[in-house]
């Protein structure tokens, strides 16, 4: 089995160097054009099912980058982490560490943020079921966010001990592919 993952297009947030995790915004112009540049190499590409996130700018990047048409399956699973009072806010700016936001670890006393390990449990159990429900010969494309793609990463390797995920998995490039083999 193969899985394809991909983050959607640049959006003006990303551009601003703001963190929009639940904010449901369209991807920029420029956006566009990296998934416009991406559909170009996905004709290379041989996937046979395709799952997204139902947030508009992972929705809008899938129906530029799926050039067979396939039927995406949404799934909530795939949607962007929460990010509590930090949505729409640029957090350095706003007083918070990055290293406390990439840290596995860290717990905020925001009520509404999602940690690590909530976010990579919803994320690895959409994983544990598509392996369940898939062939081993599929070949699966997932369109999805910046968070989900560190939590698939980590699904397939160590979390480091000091639980910094970003010394070990920078922040994914917008409409990066990236090709994950799993043998059933």
């Amino acid at each position: 089995m193969i899985l394809y993952v991909v983050r959607h297009g640049e959006t003006k947030y990303n551009k601003s160097g703001i963190y929009n995790g639940r904010i449901d915004e369209d991807i920029s112009d420029n956006g566009i054009m990296q998934a416009e540049k991406l559909r170009e190499e996905m004709y290379n590409v041989l996937y046979d099912k395709v799952y997204c996130s139902p947030m508009i700018r992972a929705k809008h990047t899938c129906d530029i980058i799926n050039v067979k048409g396939i039927k995406p399956i949404y799934d909530d699973r795939l949607i962007e982490r929460t990010l509590g009072k930090m949505d729409g806010h640029d957090i350095v700016q706003n007083g918070f560490s990055l290293y406390d936001f990439y840290n596995y670890y860290y717990k905020s006393d925001d009520p509404m943020f999602e940690d690590f390990p909530t976010l990579f449990k919803r994320v690895h159990n959409f994983l544990d079921e598509i392996i369940k429900e898939n062939d081993s010969d599929s070949n699966i494309l997932i369109v999805a966010h910046g968070g989900i793609l560190r939590a698939i990463y980590f699904y397939f390797n160590t979390i480091p001990s000091d639980g910094n995920l970003a010394s070990v998995y920078p922040k994914s490039a917008n409409c990066e592919l990236i090709k994950y083999e799993i043998n059933k």
